[in-house]
């Protein structure tokens, strides 16, 4: 179980869960977090979360765990491989983490206000890029990197309700 970016005092045969032994818990090296505007409807945190965390995968494979499997031997597709944090801020604390992200260079998406109006990727896209970085109308962003980094970048942000 351990890698470069997670720790297990346990070792790695001490995987814990239901059914399985026992296991100090896991401490991960690393944070997926995720920062929503504090005055989103539930539906668009939600819409946001999914929209932030899909790019992770992809752009960031090591996050990614092994596939699920039932006891009958049904496959499940594989999903983040440590937990994902959602924190709400103001729209100025949004902005100041990821003027933070950026000023680290950490992996980040960004869902802007404007996405609401779209309805693809290649708009979704083209929606960013018309907007220069310091004007974009954030109402979302995911953030991955060492822990205390990550930390810094999302100081001021709250956990969400």
């Amino acid at each position: 179980m351990n890698s470069e970016n997670e720790t297990s005092p346990a070792g790695d045969d001490a995987v814990g869960g239901a059914g399985l032994p026992d296991a100090a818990p896991v401490r991960f090296d690393t944070k997926i977090t995720i920062v929503l505007r504090d005055d989103l409807e539930p539906w668009q945190r939600l819409n946001v979360t999914a929209f932030l965390v899909s790019g992770l995968g992809a752009t960031v494979p090591e996050v990614v765990g092994e596939p699920y499997e039932d006891a009958d031997g049904v496959s499940y597709l594989p999903m983040f491989r440590q937990p994902v944090l959602v924190l709400e801020a103001s729209k100025e604390t949004l902005a100041a983490a990821h003027g933070r992200a950026l000023s680290r260079a950490l992996p980040r998406a960004v869902f802007t206000s404007d996405l609401f109006a779209t309805g693809n990727d290649r708009d979704n896209r083209a929606a960013v890029r018309a907007v220069p970085t310091g004007e974009l109308d954030l109402v979302g962003l995911a953030v991955y990197g060492p822990r205390n980094a990550v930390d810094k970048v999302v100081k001021g942000a709250r956990m969400h309700p």
